[in-house]
């Protein structure tokens, strides 16, 4: 596979709540499998709060370095939803209502409920696209490679599939995982030789135990289908020789 056929990316979470163990993520399972389907390959998944300077320092190291980086949450109506004056500071652009989302809002809500809270999420960084939020309204936004989302999990599945069309991968990754009841231990050296001679497949050694019994699970990953084909008979192989009976399973 070529560099050029190569595109990345990263997940950025904020809150305080995921830091403080209240809220669980789930996000960024679906998020990495999603993107894995359109050829985008997630590298790295951060987790900051809701402090400016954390979230744009963050920004800016992600964005630089991969295709495209996807944020959840901080984008609500209350006083901690700093994500948007973040990502305008990150940029160095202005922010302010926008005047399409002002509408929305206006034939969403009667007067006297379109208040400053909910107003708050009409506030979009210069120079930033819509994301649109078919469920609950209040839209997400880009700017240049940086898409930003709700936390809410049902509202980051919506608004992802309302970026899909913006979307470039590329060369899709597939998988083959075997399993067999052996130690890890016992594969490591020989599956350290077989990584360095197929450099372009991924492998990773996953233990576990079921059955009362001890095992391992040998991940390989890479768009080359006739390089991972090739390396997972060559992993196979050596499962047997070790007295494993592999388990396969395409991915």
């Amino acid at each position: 596979m070529a560099p050029s056929d190569i595109v990345t990316a990263a997940v950025l979470v904020i809150g305080d709540e995921i830091l403080s163990g209240r809220t669980k993520d789930k996000n960024i399972g679906y998020i990495a499998t999603w993107l894995g389907e359109l050829g985008i390959q997630v590298k790295e998944a951060r987790v900051v709060p809701d402090i400016e300077q954390e979230i744009v320092e963050a920004v800016n190291a992600l964005r630089a370095r991969y295709t495209y980086v996807f944020t959840t949450g901080g984008i609500g109506p209350t006083h901690d939803d700093i994500t948007a004056d973040s990502i305008a500071a990150a940029f160095g652009v202005g922010i302010d209502h926008h005047p399409e989302v002002v509408k929305m809002f206006e034939a969403r809500y009667d007067k006297e409920m379109l208040n400053e809270a909910r107003l708050r999420m009409a506030r979009i960084p210069d120079g930033a696209s819509l994301i649109e939020n078919p469920i609950s309204k209040a839209p997400g936004f880009r700017l240049e490679n940086v898409f930003v989302m709700a936390g809410i999990p049902m509202l980051v599945e919506a608004m992802l599939e309302s970026v899909r069309g913006e979307l470039v991968g590329g060369a899709r990754v597939a998988s083959v995982s075997l399993s067999a009841h052996l130690a890890e231990g016992d594969l490591a050296k020989p599956l350290g030789r077989l990584q360095e001679a197929y450099p372009d497949v991924s492998m990773g050694s996953y233990p576990f135990y079921r059955g009362k019994r001890y095992g391992v699970t040998l991940v390989l990953r890479s768009s080359d289908l006739a390089l991972l084909e090739e390396a997972a008979e060559k992993v196979e192989a050596l499962m047997r020789d070790l007295g494993g009976e592999p388990e396969i399973e395409q991915g």
